[in-house]
């Protein structure tokens, strides 16, 4: 059972992040205008939510493959996280967010209230990850120090992330669209409640590219 300390601080992230979207919507439009294959508008569709998908899988795996246990234990500071400590945040959480997700999607749809919706997919991405704005993890998704190998926290975040394609893969789009979810501070619907977990993936695989960048990150 998840507590009540996971159940609050995830949505209302995505809830913080589609309420500040709403109010700079004219300067989400200018990007979404010149944006690359991966980005996604309002109108995404499955295809594009699992190319998502598989845009931040490849950057992690190609941020982490090879990574020494040294490496992936470095820390950048007091305080902050290493490599490995991200990547057991993002295993856990994918989990989590998904089974969140499922339970949203698993109440009746209100297509009458998708007007509601004021967040668009591509202004949900870019409010993630923004690493300007930090938040702390609830106390279930801190990390132990458990990966000390890249490859089984590869592993390990493939095991995770297969049941969420294969769900993404088998849904209906207009059913994703009508599945409407009330956060503190905002509507979200069924399809942004799934691309939350790419983008939380991508939020914290830029976390891991700050610390590839520290000058005192380990050589090997």
């Amino acid at each position: 059972m998840l507590s009540l300390g996971v159940s609050i601080t995830l949505p209302c992230i995505m809830a913080k992040a589609a309420n500040k979207i709403a109010v700079i919507n004219n300067v989400t439009r200018i990007i979404e205008q010149n944006a690359p294959s991966v980005i996604l508008n309002q109108h995404g569709n499955i295809d594009s939510l699992i190319q998502y998908f598989q845009y931040t899988t490849k950057s992690l795996k190609d941020d982490i493959s090879g990574l020494s246990e040294a490496q992936l234990q470095f820390s950048p500071g007091e305080g902050k996280w290493s490599i490995g400590q991200c990547l057991e945040h993002i295993i856990r959480s994918e989990s989590l967010l998904f089974e969140m997700a499922k339970k949203e999607l698993g109440k009746a749809p209100q297509p009458n209230r998708k007007n509601e919706v004021k967040s668009t997919d591509q202004g949900l991405i870019n409010m993630m990850t923004d690493r300007s704005q930090k938040f702390q993890a609830p106390k279930e998704l801190q990390p132990t120090g458990k990966y000390k190998n890249s490859q089984v926290a590869i592993k390990d975040f493939l095991a995770a992330r297969e049941p969420v394609l294969l769900y993404i893969k088998n849904a209906n789009i207009d059913d994703l669209r009508n599945h409407i979810s009330d956060y503190p501070t905002g509507v979200v619907d069924g399809y942004q409640n799934l691309l939350f977990i790419a983008a939380h993936c991508a939020r914290h695989t830029k976390q891991i590219e700050e610390v590839l960048a520290d000058p005192n990150f380990p050589k090997k």
